[in-house]
């Protein structure tokens, strides 16, 4: 209701600026008040294009156990929370995944793949086209929280979904 009475008043407000610049004079001074008063009715109309119920944000980030790249039972639930709005949304997905800094480098950015793709599966499972869904691996190049401290290791074991 309130998205039709802002449109409503913006197709008045266009309306009257264009009621008020009509002319039967078509020389240049005339046309240039037209073309400034189209450019104030279309920066001073409200298109707004967001729902109107409110959407709370999911959290979008899915953290995994030292080593693993299995889902939690907690991690499902709010990747079907991510894939029913995903369904209903147009565009890309970045699924980045990262480690802690034990091991390699060239085994963590397996593992980091792993996870995120462990993600995307999930994804595509609950009916997430798989063509929306971009995975990258990270593994431990860019921590969530820097340290050596297991509280540390557990932040950087994640995917982030963007």
């Amino acid at each position: 209701m309130l998205k039709s009475v802002k449109t409503g008043l913006g197709l008045a407000c266009v309306l009257a600026v264009m009621a008020g610049c009509s002319s039967t004079d078509t020389t240049e001074g005339s046309q240039e008040t037209l073309d400034q008063a189209d450019q104030t009715a279309v920066e001073t109309t409200d298109f707004d294009t967001t729902p109107t119920e409110t959407v709370a944000p999911l959290e979008n980030v899915v953290y995994f156990d030292f080593d693993q790249s299995l889902l939690k039972p907690e991690t499902r639930e709010l990747l079907i929370r991510h894939a029913d709005r995903m369904r209903a949304a147009t565009g890309s997905v970045r699924l980045e995944g990262h480690a802690d800094e034990l091991g390699t480098r060239e085994y963590n950015l397996a593992l980091g793949e792993r996870r995120a793709n462990a993600v995307r599966d999930f994804l595509v499972l609950q009916g997430v086209d798989a063509a929306n869904l971009e995975v990258i691996s990270y593994g431990e190049e860019r921590p969530a929280q820097m340290g050596s401290n297991e509280s540390a290791r557990a932040m950087n074991r994640r995917v982030v979904i963007n």
